[in-house]
């Protein structure tokens, strides 16, 4: 269904490629949203990548690579946005994890806030290691097609970024303590 869809759209359909969007826009929102920490520019990379979609889906290879093509533009319009942000004013996240329904609304709201400033701390590229691999559960060779890079340094950001994320939790978690023994 959806190979006939991308045939279609790679023909001059606009139907087809509408059809497309439709189907995809809410999940590339979601992505955006989560490595650029904003909804308002999250829009935007959505728009931008959407309309890069349709101006080079002749130059797609293979329609049932897609999915995996469209989220590769998407996450290089997340860049974009990003440093166009930089420019702008300073980058703000806001990442929310799922709620679990048994656990401490108090407790939940604490993670939250905790893994909020860990990966507003992170830079664009490693925020979409972190959301493509972690968020989608897309396994290490896919999301290094779609960031563009080989599977094995995929794998050492993925570690860096990991360990830069628990550092910032852990000088998080020693502050209270830093702040409370000087009072």
């Amino acid at each position: 269904m959806q190979r006939d869809l991308v045939e279609r759209a790679m023909a001059g359909d606009r139907e087809a490629f509408a059809e497309l969007q439709r189907a995809s826009i809410d999940r590339l929102y979601t992505i955006a949203r989560l490595i650029l920490g904003d909804s308002d520019r999250a829009q935007d990379a959505t728009q931008e990548a959407l309309i890069a979609a349709w101006r080079a889906l002749k130059g797609l290879r293979d329609p049932d690579k897609f999915d995996a093509w469209l989220r590769r533009l998407l996450v290089n319009a997340c860049y974009h946005e990003a440093r166009q942000q930089k420019r702008r004013v300073s980058m703000e996240g806001q990442v929310r994890p799922i709620d679990t329904e048994a656990a401490d609304p108090a407790r939940v709201a604490a993670v939250r806030d905790e893994l909020d400033r860990a990966l507003d701390a992170l830079d664009p590229q490693q925020r979409a290691l972190i959301v493509l691999h972690y968020y989608l559960g897309l396994p290490m060779h896919e999301t290094g097609l779609i960031l563009g890079l080989p599977i094995g340094t995929v794998k050492s950001r993925l570690n860096r970024t990991k360990q830069q994320m628990r550092a910032s939790l852990e000088a998080d978690a020693r502050l209270p303590l830093l702040e409370g023994g000087a009072t």
